[in-house]
């Protein structure tokens, strides 16, 4: 069987797309010798927004340090690779094919979500290869999240907390805090990013419980929004002014990660590692400029097209404030949005409105679950937008390049969109 094959399989052998539970993976793991026991020593990110780009500031840090590295993080944009990364790259076909067949023998017919069996793939491939540290990021909340098996955790990470998958983890910033610090471990150390009161609360107190140690933003360290924007922990000032990655609230993911790595007592990790770390990050669909191709001709010479995988309130009202600070001569900037039914709109849609006025809604390629683009045209509306309905992205694109002067274009609201486009404008991610 071809890798989408078993994608395709892995989808039908459970009810639900999500059932959190630690179970059914725990079941599969025993059968399979437990490969969880046998992993290098691993940091968890949990936490709503900048969980990956956390990631792969903290990857490009320890791969300037000469560490190999073993990363996991979800969903994929273009294919399914992009989840498992090895010291040599992202996990190869053949490789992987051979693991989803390991994983289907042992499973049997017994019901497994598809996030389960693919987590299980990716610890397997993690075991057998030697590295010298696993970054995993967290799916959805944390205590009952599939990755929350590892017993071999260096290094806990809650990144910002803000209101997302309510009908999962909590109605509340506390209670979704809770849910996240669920990955703490006794003994660990928790490094805490900047956080609403409420949720900071929860999170000490889950600490205080396991027996974690924190390490809690404003006592133990500190992010400085500049100018220049610094991280400082104890007597060490990282500068973050040239981070890699785009937007003010990447400059808090980079900080987390400078400290994370300072937090691994590894001799090879020094401020001039973290610096260049922090330099050659990538992390694709978050505030990423495309470059020319199938969907970016669409527009006239000299406009600009923007992709950002933020789906939630938070990641709109980042996505508001980067186009605000990023005004063309005071040309109006235009959004392309398409959503999820699991996310809410309306929240998202609120905090967007403060950087465009414009908007035209789409349909997500191939999500059954996506909100049809009617509807987001009127819940666009409700929210102060003139917006507008568009068949696809293309053609959202066609309609804007008819405008005089269309100087920026933002395409937002999902990350499942994101991956569409990237495919569409002929992007890869390696």
């Amino acid at each position: 069987m071809k890798i989408d094959d078993y994608l395709q399989r892995f989808t039908q052998l459970h009810p639900k797309s999500i059932d959190l539970s630690l179970d059914r993976i725990h079941r599969l793991l025993d059968r399979l010798g437990n490969p969880q026991k046998a992993l290098p020593p691993l940091v968890h990110v949990a936490g709503t927004n900048g969980k990956g780009s956390v990631v792969a500031f903290l990857r490009a840090i320890l791969a300037q340090a000469g560490r190999r590295v073993h990363c996991y993080t979800s969903p994929h944009l273009v294919r399914f690779n992009e989840r498992i990364r090895l010291p040599s790259g992202l996990i190869a076909d053949d490789v992987l094919e051979g693991l989803f067949d390991e994983c289907v023998a042992a499973n049997g017919d017994d019901p497994i979500t598809f996030f389960e069996i693919t987590t299980v793939a990716a610890l397997l491939a993690f075991s057998r290869e030697p590295a010298d540290y696993v970054l995993l990021e967290v799916g959805l909340g944390g205590r009952l999240d599939t990755t929350n098996v590892s017993e071999t955790t260096q290094l806990s990470v809650i990144t910002p907390i803000s209101y997302d998958h309510q009908r999962f983890l909590g109605e509340t910033l506390a209670e979704i805090a809770r849910e996240k610090a669920g990955i703490l471990r006794p003994g660990v150390p928790v490094l805490v990013a900047p956080q609403p009161g409420e949720a900071e609360t929860a999170i000490v107190e889950t600490a205080r419980k396991t027996g974690a140690t924190v390490v809690l933003h404003a006592r133990d360290w500190r992010y400085d929004a500049g100018p220049p924007p610094t991280a400082t922990f104890d007597d060490f000032v990282v500068d973050l002014s040239t981070t890699a990655l785009p937007g003010a609230h990447q400059k808090i993911n980079a900080a987390v990660a400078a400290v994370a790595a300072r937090l691994l007592n590894d001799e090879a990790i020094d401020l001039a590692t973290i610096q260049r770390g922090l330099k050659a990050a990538s992390w694709p669909a978050r505030l990423q400029r495309l470059g020319p191709g199938p969907l970016r001709d669409l527009l006239p010479k000299g406009a600009e097209l923007w992709l950002d995988g933020g789906h939630n309130a938070a990641g709109a009202e980042v996505q508001a404030q980067w186009l605000a600070d990023h005004d063309h001569d005071g040309h109006p900037p235009y959004v392309v949005i398409g959503m999820m039914q699991t996310k809410d709109p309306a929240g998202f849609l609120a905090n967007l409105r403060a950087g465009a006025a414009t908007a035209w809604c789409v349909p997500i390629p191939g999500e059954e679950k996506a909100i049809p683009a009617r509807e987001l045209v009127a819940l666009a509306h409700r929210a102060g937008f003139t917006a507008h309905g568009a068949g696809s992205v293309a053609d959202a694109l066609r309609q804007i390049g008819r405008l005089e002067n269309p100087a920026r274009v933002l395409i937002c609201g999902s990350l499942y969109l994101a991956g569409s486009v990237l495919r569409a404008n002929g992007e890869t991610v390696a």
